[in-house]
């Protein structure tokens, strides 16, 4: 059973109740209020095109644990060229993840929006890389519930930029006990180190560390 929100409730039903390709609900919104719940509990957005909002908790769930990362020589060289900033221009960084991902049509003006109103409130957040004449060229954004980073999207104009700022999020998640969510498992996230866990795995690390202090 897939599940109508109402807009005047913001209530999501439980995760594991989501089909067998992730599909929860539809409908709702995008309004902070529900994307923080939604995150909360392990579900995210993601808009198809000609279809109703639809949210997603899908099983199995990709993630990175932090000290896992997969440190290729080839990227330990490439860390030297960029300087990593954290939240210095976070709507630069949504936008270019819009602009430069091939096929990717659901970052829409509206979820530029709402992910931005979620920076303002100190919930999403960007990990940039800059280049010796200081300009973005590479990052990431995602919302962080106590230490998981949720990871949305991120975009490179330069050999392992977002990598690079991968790397850099997850040492000061390793640092500080945290794990980085990835959602979907994909080739590219595999050979950075990420690994596929069960649904209710992640809802348990999730309920466990999302009530720590902020791992950004």
């Amino acid at each position: 059973m897939i599940y109508e929100l109402n807009k005047n409730n913001i209530a999501f039903p439980n995760p594991n109740e989501a089909d067998k390709n992730g599909l929860l609900a539809f409908g709702g919104d995008l309004s902070s209020e529900r994307l923080i719940a939604a995150y909360k509990n392990g579900i995210f957005p993601w808009p198809h095109s000609n279809f109703s909002l639809l949210w997603f908790s899908p099983n199995p769930r990709a993630v990175i644990y932090p000290d896992k990362f997969r440190l290729t020589r080839s990227l330990r060289y490439s860390l030297k060229k960029y300087k990593i900033e954290v939240d210095t221009n976070f709507s630069k960084v949504i936008t270019m993840c819009a602009k430069t991902r091939k096929n990717t049509t659901w970052i829409n003006d509206e979820i530029i929006e709402s992910y931005c109103r979620l920076h303002e409130l100190g919930v999403a957040h960007s990990v940039e890389s800059y280049d010796e004449h200081e300009e973005l060229v590479g990052g990431l954004y995602g919302v962080c519930v106590g230490k998981v980073f949720c990871g949305e999207s991120m975009f490179a104009l330069k050999k392992d930029a977002s990598k690079s700022a991968l790397y850099e999020l997850c040492q000061t998640a390793s640092k500080k006990g945290g794990l980085i969510d990835c959602q979907i498992i994909n080739p590219h996230l595999s050979s950075l180190g990420a690994v596929e866990i069960s649904r209710d795995k992640f809802l348990r690390l999730l309920n466990f560390l999302g009530d720590k202090s902020p791992l950004l």
